[in-house]
């Protein structure tokens, strides 16, 4: 396999995405990440790309640098994602095709080009988030949860079209995580959520780098098109 790991994240300028960047680079990973809006901190390591997950011309530049820089690419995490919790009777048009484009044409784009560097060496891992506001069919959340079940049918079937590259996707679908993402939720919306789940807490990142860590080992190689959720669901 050779050292050190080259991994990419989605949506790394704060949230989740900057913690993992953070944790996985001091882990000794390569690691690169992109944002649209110009990230506020450095860390060794780290490599950043400022771009929209969802602007093919631009992602396709981003890999083309990648595959020249780093001559490989081994992990991909599909972090970036929006929300907006909104009734449906309420929801333009303009919300749904940026959450759609953000979450689930940003997610084909990155693991479309990613496997096209993985299948060269044999080997690669990609996980994709996804909520657990799938299963539980939040109300409000029509077009979020939408997008993120998109997410896991298309993990599912592109694990059995990369398996024969040595690639496995697989999904992790978090709990509400006390992060941008959520604090422009109502408090009481996310209190009802929280107090449905079996585990009554809210998710944390190390959560979710614990699935992660679990995915992206390579004694993972026979695990793939697998969703695990987050807090009992």
């Amino acid at each position: 396999m050779g050292n050190p790991q080259v991994m990419l994240i989605t949506g790394t300028r704060k949230g989740i995405g900057a913690q993992l960047a953070k944790h996985y680079t001091d882990k000794g990973f390569q690691v690169i990440g992109c944002s649209r809006k110009k990230i506020d901190f450095e860390i060794n390591n780290y490599h950043h790309f400022c771009l929209d997950v969802a602007d093919e011309k631009e992602v396709k530049k981003a890999f083309l640098e990648i595959k020249k820089r780093f001559g490989r690419l081994d992990i991909l995490i599909n972090n970036a994602g929006i929300a907006s919790a909104n009734h449906t009777l309420l929801t333009p048009v303009k919300t749904v095709q940026n959450i759609m484009n953000t979450n689930f044409l940003g997610t084909f784009l990155f693991c479309r080009e990613a496997a096209r560097i993985m299948k060269k060496n044999g080997f690669g891992r990609i996980v994709n988030l996804s909520t657990v506001a799938t299963p539980l069919k939040l109300e409000g959340e029509a077009i979020y949860a939408s997008s993120k079940a998109a997410i896991n049918n298309l993990s599912q079937i592109l694990a059995k079209e990369f398996a024969e590259f040595g690639i496995t996707v697989n999904v992790i679908g978090p709990t509400p995580i006390e992060t941008d993402l959520i604090r422009s939720l109502p408090k009481e919306k996310i209190n009802r959520l929280i107090n449905s789940l079996p585990i009554k807490r809210y998710g944390e990142t190390k959560d979710v780098i614990n699935v992660v860590d679990f995915f992206i080992q390579p004694e993972s190689d026979y695990i793939t098109g697998q969703v695990i959720y987050l807090g009992g669901v």
